[in-house]
């Protein structure tokens, strides 16, 4: 219920495939309560906001911290996270999120990085599904 599964496979290099699995828990807060069983066992993890949807942004500072206070590395660091700030193929009027503003949020909230992407025009999927990949 409220959760997505996908498998991306990325070919790493002519020796090795890599098989992440994807879970979408849907950034419904109503779930909140299960995210535990959600992030088990996870070794890295996107936080996605929508462009088109200033209030999307606002749930991301939420999500880090129950990420942060669920899941952890063998040596109790956090696992690595990026941002990925999802629909920039749709036209904006006025963008409420820019480069320098979320490289500072990022620096600040302990994500590895950030993206601007495009599920649908594929825009920087493959890039930081590697970027992640690296950093496990």
């Amino acid at each position: 219920i409220g959760v997505d599964f996908a498998l991306k496979v990325l070919n790493w290099d002519e020796n090795t495939i890599i098989r992440l699995q994807l879970w979408d828990i849907a950034g419904q807060e109503r779930f909140g309560s299960m995210t535990r069983i959600y992030f088990k066992d996870a070794v890295g993890a996107f936080i996605c906001c929508d462009v088109s949807r200033p209030r999307t942004f606002e749930a991301v500072t939420n999500w880090k911290r129950d990420l942060d206070s669920k899941v952890t590395l063998a040596d109790g660091s956090n696992i690595p996270c990026i941002l990925l700030a999802n629909k920039c193929d749709l036209p904006k009027e006025e963008p409420f999120l820019n480069a320098s503003f979320i490289d500072k949020y990022c620096q600040e909230n302990g994500f590895i990085g950030w993206y601007f992407t495009s599920a649908k025009e594929n825009i920087n999927v493959e890039e930081s599904a590697s970027f992640l990949v690296s950093e496990v």
